[in-house]
């Protein structure tokens, strides 16, 4: 029965729902940002202290992802779903009577990025996961996309909501679309994921099962699985400090030039969308070469994009490297994803991505923290980009290191017809 599940027209109908529900409830993750400049300007604060706000989300995420990820394997992903949608619109009411920073800080962090946002990414990836075999890649890819899908739709109708009716009315509109349209989509994911035959064949470039049952390696790359879990956080920690740095303070970055917030909002919204595309096309990389070496990929192509940023300061470049970054690290975060599910049981899946993930959103918490705190020193985000390539570099030098771990357990290539060899 499993088996006629998954890749089935039902498991591609969930994933649908699914990055509907997740392009809705990622709105706090773009939204903090788009509104930056209004907030330092209402009070009075500093470019670090307006970045607290996004910081308190991404430490609400991180904290999120696990328990939601937790409700979802134990009772079904349609219930973190169902707390998301209501969250969110409690979120959009409270931050728009915030009187201060510190409990704007606190609607964001607490309702919109732990209860709210946090919901709708891990716990559908990782369900989404469930439901595909032969598609895994491609499938936990467009889940992942659903954030980009948001910072695509939101940011400009967010920009134009502050610019019209003042960034308070724009967070109770925000709100009320959230809890109006996610409810319906979180019924129809009622039903819960078939788990897969333990002697089920893996994906490419998977590691054989050796755990009794089959269902993951007893040690996976030669390590625990809590020694290679908190590997994983730790890249995923580095490659978001580098990634945070474009994406949380571009917008800031064009009202420093003289651009304007809808322009700086309109380079998020490009950086976004062909992070989608880049997004279903690493998708379709993993499906033929697994997550690891997906990894490795996306962090040296990131590592470009970065660079490019540096000499970078017309509006025409701008936009230029800002479609590049999408295009070139849209493949990080997924890969995080199907690494875990190529080497933990499905039944850890919730909990297991949703750590993997939310390391990711530490990343960028510390990475939209850290580029404003350098800015307020240095007056510049030269250096903060600098510190990103920094982190960069790190986050290449472990996926390396997990490459080589792989190819030291003999992993190889198979062709996708065949049947993997014996100790594959």
């Amino acid at each position: 029965m499993a088996e006629a599940l998954t890749d089935s027209r039902t498991a591609w109908g969930r994933l649908a729902a699914a990055v509907m529900l997740s392009m809705l409830g990622s709105a706090p993750m773009w939204s903090v940002v788009v509104v930056l400049p209004a907030v330092q300007a209402e009070f009075g604060t500093a470019r670090a202290g307006a970045s607290l706000p996004y910081t308190m989300t991404m430490v609400g995420f991180v904290v999120g992802g696990v328990l939601m990820g937790r409700l979802a394997d134990r009772f079904g992903v349609m219930v973190p779903a169902l707390i998301g949608a209501v969250s969110l619109a409690l979120g959009g009411v409270a931050a728009a009577m915030a009187p201060s920073l510190l409990v704007f800080g606190l609607a964001y962090g607490v309702l919109m990025g732990c209860f709210g946002a946090a919901a709708v990414f891990g716990p559908l990836i990782a369900d989404v996961s469930l439901w595909f075999e032969r598609r895994r890649g491609i499938a936990v890819a467009l889940a992942a996309s659903g954030n980009y899908f948001a910072g695509t739709v939101w940011p400009p109708l967010l920009q134009w909501g502050i610019a019209t009716i003042g960034w308070r009315n724009a967070h109770l509109a925000m709100g009320l679309t959230c809890v109006v349209l996610m409810v319906p989509l979180a019924l129809l994911l009622r039903r819960r994921p078939p788990m897969p035959a333990p002697a089920a064949r893996p994906s490419a470039g998977q590691a054989p099962p050796a755990a009794p049952g089959g269902e993951a390696p007893a040690r996976p790359l030669g390590m625990s699985p809590n020694a290679l879990q908190a590997v994983l956080g730790f890249a995923g920690v580095a490659c978001c400090v580098a990634m945070a740095m474009p994406q949380v303070h571009i917008v800031a970055y064009c009202v420093d030039l003289g651009f304007g917030a809808q322009r700086g909002a309109e380079m998020l919204s490009v950086m976004l969308a062909t992070g989608i595309v880049s997004r279903l096309v690493f998708g379709m990389v993993m499906d033929r070469i697994g997550g690891i070496r997906t990894l490795v990929l996306g962090s040296a192509l990131q590592g470009v994009a970065l660079f490019l940023f540096l000499p970078a300061d017309g509006m025409v470049a701008l936009f230029a490297v800002s479609a590049v970054f999408g295009l070139f690290q849209g493949g990080i975060v997924p890969s995080y994803a199907m690494i875990v599910r190529e080497h933990f049981p499905p039944r850890q899946a919730g909990t297991r991505v949703g750590i993997a993930l939310s390391s990711t959103l530490v990343g960028m918490a510390l990475g939209g923290w850290m580029a404003g705190a350098i800015f307020d020193a240095t007056g510049s985000y030269q250096a903060a980009m600098w510190n990103g390539i920094g982190w960069n570099v790190v986050n290449l030098a472990i996926a390396l290191w997990l490459l080589q771990r792989a190819r030291g357990g003999r992993w190889r290539l198979p062709a996708r017809a065949a049947a993997p060899a014996a100790g594959n």
